[in-house]
């Protein structure tokens, strides 16, 4: 017997394209009309990708058609007006809110652990900080988190009269990261169910107050944690983090086509451990020569900022101190998140 159980089951295997998550998951499937053997199928999807109904359509009517004694499928997808700014769940902008008191939300992103992207997350938030805003900083990085280390801090946050979680505040940041919930050698074992749910509470159940910025450290690649955050908060944008060679720019490109499909736009990019320049003043492309610049060009996206490798940069994360906390005139690095936080700051504004 055909029933609405089964088409739903048959539908979970249909991922959405690029991601890990499934279209009944992302309540795409918005009606199933079974007459006798025959179905129906209503879909409804958000996007600027032409190629993404396409595919949620062929991957539809396969996965129907494997069902004993269907018998015809039929599909149809809705393709949705993106400047509604419709989120994947497929209700409008409303449903996707912003949190309360938050001016801007910018997620940081790099599609690819190890290139620095938790170390550029922590100095432009102090660099917004210290430039006069109120800023709020959210390690989303459930796994492999490192706020609490580069902030010098191992307080533990407290709770409000709310039952909501009181940041910690360090270098004029507010501050939320699972590494504040465990000791260092506390490994996080969750699964995606689970890791959902913590970064709903960290967004939604945390006294964050007004902040003029609140930046999301995003863990590497294009998986539940990202999809989460896409789906249940309006991001003013996203920046990409990447160093010059071409095994990160892969990634960096994955990431920037996750932001594409869910219609978040790509405030700028952050080419990371661009150099190394020797105290005789000659520069070392160790990683390749303006790769991310180039690949920037090349999608028509703004260069915030070519981040030498550095040694005091190392060395103020590990002891909790931001190289932005210098001055520009003692630190070239602090020089460029400074400069990378105020574009940031324009391309926000504009």
């Amino acid at each position: 017997m055909i029933t609405e159980d089964r088409i739903q089951e048959a539908l979970k295997t249909v991922n959405y394209p690029g991601f890990s998550r499934d279209i009944v998951a992302f309540g795409l499937v918005k009606e199933i009309e079974i007459d006798g053997n025959d179905v129906h199928v209503k879909i409804s999807v958000a996007t600027k990708d032409a190629k993404v109904p396409e595919q949620i359509f062929k991957d539809s009517h396969a996965a129907l058609e494997a069902i004993e004694g269907l018998g015809t499928p039929r599909v149809t997808v809705d393709v949705q007006d993106t400047a509604a700014e419709q989120n994947l769940g497929g209700g409008d902008s409303k449903d996707k809110s912003s949190i309360p008191g938050i001016k801007h939300i910018i997620a940081v992103g790099s599609g690819k652990g190890g290139v620095g992207k938790s170390t550029v997350s922590s100095n432009l938030a102090v660099s917004l900080a210290k430039q006069g805003y109120k800023v709020g900083l959210c390690d989303c990085d459930l796994y492999g988190p490192s706020t609490a280390i580069m902030f010098g801090t191992d307080e533990q946050p407290m709770a409000n009269e709310n039952d909501e979680i009181i940041p910690i505040k360090a270098h004029g940041v507010k501050l939320m990261s699972m590494g504040f919930l465990l000791d260092d050698s506390s490994p996080v074992i969750v699964r995606g169910p689970l890791a959902t749910r913590y970064t709903q509470q960290f967004l939604r159940q945390v006294e964050w107050g007004k902040l003029d910025y609140l930046i999301l450290d995003l863990p590497p690649g294009t998986g539940d944690i990202q999809l989460t955050i896409v789906q249940n908060v309006k991001l003013d944008g996203a920046v990409i983090v990447t160093t010059p060679q071409e095994v990160a720019l892969i990634d960096a490109r994955k990431a920037i086509s996750m932001f594409s499909k869910v219609n978040v736009d790509i405030l700028g990019l952050i080419e990371n451990m661009a150099w190394f320049e020797c105290p005789e003043g000659n520069r070392y492309p160790i990683f390749g020569d303006g790769g991310g610049v180039k690949e920037a060009e090349r999608l028509k996206i703004p260069v915030l900022g070519q981040i030498p490798i550095d040694q005091n940069t190392r060395e103020c994360a590990d002891n909790g101190t931001p190289i932005s906390l210098m001055p520009s005139a003692e630190s070239p690095v602090a020089e460029s998140f400074h400069k990378a936080a105020s574009l940031l700051v324009d391309k926000v504004s504009s």
